[in-house]
This record gives structure tokens, C-alpha cells and sequence, in this order.
């Protein structure tokens, strides 16, 4: 990896609450409406860690133009997920905030957050509620959810807002807009590089569970998302990076006893999501990317991962069945799963 440099600011001498992480790439259209809404913001106690993974729109180099931007240019494009891992490395705060440059904050998003740390001291990874940029009422997502058939999607995404959305407990957080702890970041190795993007948030959120980390939803923190503004919702490089990572964190982190009871089911469903891609015509790069998570070299390497995963973790099937989707393919109707919160303690199967 290359060596990141600066835009050569000095840092300030108080150490922030939050770190705000934004990772760009060609983000010219949204960027600079994103780092308006962190102006905005009523909790000011944080700084911004932007990364600017090689584009060429010169976005990056204009935002960094405010003092309170740090610019971080590693030179190359490392992903979504390396990306933030270089800037969590150099934050101060004690929080991480990610947020994606196609998501735009409401003015309260870190005090609706900071007032959840405050409520729930043992909560160290919170989500926001995200709703879709260009349609007001509709849902974007309200925390991903993972299917008892190891299928993981955005709860909620483009239905319309409920009257009442409560606070609670949600399988993990969406990647574009998370509070997460610094030191419990570092300590799991952040986001999985290998996964450049996509997914890479379910894997983090799944090895959360694991280690017995819970993360809560709360939607008095918002943001409205545009969502895959530079790459495309369906286009090849999404749906093979999608594919691709979807198996590596099934297989990575399902605990033993779940692994064996669904693989038959999760190898059903992912070939029934297969036809659906035949159907549309776009199945080439699903193809490849399920090919791709199987490739001698790296299934290697993400077996030898799930060893070290599965020997450290500390809660067991049960607790990481308590909050999947019971439904193998809830996806089809994109249903929230929000449960009570519950910090899972014990270790089982």
C-alpha cells in the first residue's frame, strides 16, 4: 500500500470526540453537499478525515480547501474498505463516524448519536436511519439485516417511513452512516481489505457479534442517501464485488453449528437469486463474482481468517440466530428486523 500523504495542516491540539471519515472517489456531484450538512451539524466537537482514493475530479482537492478538512492521498484507489481503515489509523477521536459522500446528514445526525452513546454506555456501534435522497418519506435503509439463509440486506430499503421507528437492536450497520468505537475498530481490523467494497460493512458488523459487540439503530440520527452515486446500484463492478464478498462473509463468520444446519439453504437461495439475475440479464458478473470467492489463492486465505474468527469469538448460534431474519428470503419484501436490545454474554455452539 502506498504511503498516504497530507494536505500538510497542522492538526489542532484538542483531541475531537469524532473522527468523520468520508471516502471519495469521483464524488464531485455529492461531495461537497455532504461536507455542507457536517458544517451543519449541532455537534461540532469532531474532525473530518477525508480520503481521496485517487479520483480525478478534483473534488477532493477543492473541499480540502476548508480548514476543518484534513486530506489524506494514499496515491491509489484502496476501496471503500481500506480507505477507511487508513484514515481510522490517524483519527483522534474516540468515535468514528463513516459517512459516505452521497449521504447527506440532517443537522442533528452526531447529537442524536452522542445522546444514544450517552443512553446506552455499552453500546459501541450505532447506525442511523437512512432515507432516500430524492424521495422524501421512503426508507433507504434502517440497518442491515442477515437472513437465517446467511443472506444479508439494507431492512427497509425504499418503503415508506413508519409513523414510529424505535431505537433497538439491529443485525449491523450500513457502512454510509456509522458510529463505531475507535479502539473496538482497531482491535477487530477494521473493514476487511480484501473486500475493496461492498459487504464489507456486514462482514465488520457480523465479526461485531461475534466478539459480543451489539449495535443499535437510532433514528433520531439521519441522513439522506443517494446510495452507489459514483459506480451504479447494478452495474458489473458492483454486482461482482457484491457476489463475490456475500460468500466470503458467510463463510468466514457463521459459527459452526449454523453453518452446517443452513449451507443447504444458502446454497438454495443463492441459486434462486442466481436465475432472478439470468432473468434480468445481468447474471455474467454474479457469475463471476461467486467463481471469484472460491478461487484457490483466496478462499485459502478467507478459511484461514474464519479459523482465527471462530477461535476468538465469544457468543455462540443462538445468540447470532436471535438477530437474523428467521425468514430465508425476507429480502424479497425488505423487511426490517429491529429487536429489543440485548448485549449477548455467553458462549455457545
Amino acid at each position: 500500500m502506498a504511503r498516504p500523504t497530507s494536505n500538510g495542516k497542522a492538526a489542532p491540539t484538542a483531541t475531537p470526540a469524532i473522527s468523520v471519515i468520508v471516502v471519495a472517489y469521483q464524488s464531485g456531484p455529492t461531495l461537497a453537499r455532504c461536507l455542507a450538512g457536517l458544517a451543519a451539524q449541532t455537534f461540532q466537537d469532531f474532525e473530518i478525515l477525508l480520503v481521496d482514493n485517487q479520483s480525478t475530479d478534483g473534488a477532493p482537492q477543492a473541499a480540502a480547501a476548508d480548514p476543518r478538512v484534513q486530506l489524506l492521498s494514499p496515491g491509489e484507489n484502496l476501496g471503500f474498505a481500506a480507505g477507511n481503515n487508513l484514515a481510522a489509523a490517524v483519527a483522534r477521536g474516540r468515535w468514528l463516524a463513516l459517512l459516505n459522500p452521497d449521504a447527506y446528514p440532517d443537522p442533528d445526525w452526531l447529537e442524536a448519536w452522542v445522546a444514544a452513546a450517552a443512553r446506552h454506555p455499552d453500546v459501541r456501534c450505532f447506525g442511523a436511519l437512512q432515507m432516500v435522497a430524492d424521495a422524501p418519506g421512503l426508507m433507504d435503509g434502517a440497518g442491515d439485516v442477515m437472513t437465517s439463509a446467511g443472506i444479508p440486506f439494507r431492512g427497509g430499503y425504499r418503503r415508506r417511513l413508519p409513523e414510529a421507528l424505535p431505537a433497538g437492536e439491529i443485525f449491523s450497520a450500513c457502512g454510509a452512516a456509522t458510529l463505531i468505537d475507535r479502539a473496538l475498530f482497531l482491535r477487530l481490523g477494521g473493514f476487511d481489505a480484501r473486500y475493496f467494497c461492498y459487504c464489507e460493512d456486514v462482514d465488520l458488523g457480523y465479526r461485531l457479534r461475534l466478539a459480543g459487540e451489539t449495535t443499535l439503530l437510532e433514528p433520531g440520527a439521519r441522513v439522506a442517501h443517494v446510495g452507489s452515486a459514483t459506480l451504479g446500484v447494478r452495474s458489473d463492478f458492483a454486482l461482482f464485488h457484491g457476489s463475490r464478498n456475500r460468500v466470503w462473509t458467510y463463510l468466514k463468520n457463521t459459527p459452526p453449528l449454523l453453518l452446517w444446519l443452513t449451507a443447504p439453504l444458502h446454497v438454495a437461495v443463492t441459486a434462486g437469486l442466481l436465475l432472478l439475475h439470468l432473468r434480468r440479464g445481468d447474471a455474467g458478473p454474479v457469475i463471476k463474482g461467486i467463481a471469484a470467492a472460491f478461487a484457490s489463492d483466496d478462499l485459502a486465505s478467507i478459511l484461514a481468517s474464519r479459523r482465527e474468527i471462530q477461535d476468538a469469538r465469544k457468543v455462540g448460534s443462538g445468540a447470532i440466530l436471535r438477530v437474523m431474519a428467521f425468514d430465508p428470503v425476507a429480502f424479497f419484501g425488505r423487511r426490517m428486523v429491529i429487536r429489543k436490545l440485548k448485549v449477548p454474554r455467553s458462549v455457545g455452539a
